[in-house]
């Protein structure tokens, strides 16, 4: 019951004492001046504390320096040297601030400028800050008991009046200061905020826009830290925009290149139900129907594993892998088909250290990369598998000598259902080096694709995949 009581009490405070500005350029502009503020408050603190805390060490400093000195002249002398001495500090005294007393075993005066022994001193072993009358004026004095040999005491001390003086100034002009800073601190506050509203509200009037459909408005930059903000919300918009133009596309494509087979097969389908006699042309039709339907699902399944690569969904496949043996591999696997379209396969294999990645997607994407010179090479020439190191990155190169493709194709050749006009005519949905760059991004690789003048006069196409490698520290671990 009482844990109950507690709960509900606790619940109502938190709703009671909740804080009431939902502002939130106030609550930055008001956090700014209070942090502000009280920075400055423990810094004049400071400079207070230390500086009058070093007027009442330079006090105790002198008095304790004055003191032995004064002993060392009643050991020589005795009461007489002593107050020979303290008489003739008082009358060298021009600031008229230094304080003596001499009294006896009795506690009678023997020599100095005090009235008589304070009362409240009754320990020779610190530092005692009295109000004391001189001159029918009261002061305050800053002194210290000493004890002497048969029975007699000593004060020495020091009229702290103009330390008073200065602490006094010191402490007005500090709480000054803390005022006028107190006012800086709210101007800045205050700029701060309009710099804040200024920022959020451009970014409202362009997200406002973008979400109108304008994905062409951006943040204005206005030269200063705010512009931070601003490139992160014009990078994000300018990503956008290349994302719904690429959705765009691909859905232009994917209307383009499926609606011929899906036509196709509709038409041969259609044709076969008017005119065929046989039940064998019937049959041939529907397999013709089925080949062009299975490109309409070869095209989605590439798309999909596409998305799956982007998204991250298939490195739990991952290992420490030595590449050459995969690519000799390969290379004995694709011999029958170069052969077979009358060209020729060079594998080249330098020393590779070892990398992180998917043994299979890796392959898949050497695969499409020979597939590609396959299909544009011309017949009698020569296709080159290698691999070697590029500086950091294992680099694996496949070159053919086909038409190549220009600057601006090049610039766009990984893109979905792209295809250079070279490839128009052949078969394929421009799907290839999409699913060559998805495999590179999770690798965290690249790929570099090359055009030019080769030996043979060709232009060809040099198409290299980028690799990390394992760092060696991992490899031992």
């Amino acid at each position: 019951m009482f844990r109950r009581k507690v709960r509900r009490l606790g619940l109502f405070l938190k709703r009671r004492l909740r804080w009431p500005i939902r502002s939130a350029g106030l609550n930055f502009a008001l956090a700014y001046g209070l942090v502000f503020v009280i920075s400055a408050g423990a810094f004049l603190s400071f400079i207070w504390w230390n500086t009058t805390g070093q007027l009442d060490h330079q006090v105790e400093v002198a008095v304790q320096v004055d003191a032995l000195d004064l002993s060392h002249r009643w050991a020589q002398g005795g009461p007489s040297a002593l107050s020979l001495a303290i008489q003739d500090r008082l009358d060298q005294n021009v600031d008229d601030d230094e304080l003596y007393l001499l009294v006896d075993p009795d506690g009678r005066k023997f020599a100095g400028n005090l009235p008589g022994w304070p009362v409240v001193i009754t320990r020779l072993d610190t530092f005692y800050e009295l109000a004391i009358k001189r001159d029918g004026f009261r002061t305050n004095a800053k002194m210290h008991a000493y004890p002497l040999t048969h029975g007699f005491r000593m004060i020495v001390g020091r009229d702290v009046r103009g330390r008073q003086l200065v602490r006094h100034v010191l402490t007005d002009t500090l709480i000054w200061a803390w005022i006028m800073v107190t006012l800086l601190a709210a101007g800045g506050a205050l700029a701060i905020r309009r710099i804040f509203r200024q920022v959020v509200r451009s970014i409202a009037r362009t997200t406002a826009a973008v979400a109108q459909g304008d994905l062409s408005q951006r943040i204005p930059l206005t030269g200063n830290e705010t512009d931070l903000v601003g490139q992160t919300v014009n990078t994000m918009l300018e990503r956008i925009n290349r994302l719904m133009d690429g959705v765009k596309q691909v859905s232009n494509a994917i209307a383009h290149d499926l609606r011929t087979p899906i036509a196709r097969a509709r038409a041969r389908l259609e044709d076969a139900n008017r005119t065929a006699t046989s039940a064998e042309e019937l049959h041939a039709a529907i397999d013709r129907a089925v080949m062009d339907l299975d490109r309409v699902t070869s095209i989605f399944e590439a798309l999909l594993r596409i998305a799956q690569l982007e998204a991250g969904a298939r490195r739990a496949a991952f290992t420490v892998l030595d590449i050459r043996p995969l690519l000799e591999g390969l290379s004995e696997l694709y011999e029958a088909s170069v052969e077979d379209a009358g060209l020729h396969l060079d594998f080249k294999a330098g020393t590779v250290q070892p990398v992180n990645g998917d043994p299979h997607l890796l392959q898949q994407a050497v695969a499409n990369l020979l597939d590609n010179a396959i299909k544009f090479a011309p017949p009698g020439t020569t296709i080159t598998l290698s691999v070697d190191m590029q500086g950091e990155r294992l680099a694996i190169t496949v070159a053919d000598q086909g038409p190549g493709m220009s600057e601006d194709d090049l610039s766009r050749a990984s893109e979905r259902f792209f295809r250079a006009e070279t490839a128009r005519n052949t078969p394929g949905a421009g799907l290839g080096l999409s699913l060559v760059q998805a495999v590179m991004s999770l690798h965290g690789g690249a790929l570099e694709l090359k055009a030019g003048e080769l030996q043979t006069g060709q232009p060809g196409l040099s198409a290299t995949l980028l690799l990390p490698v394992v760092p060696a520290v991992s490899r031992k671990g």
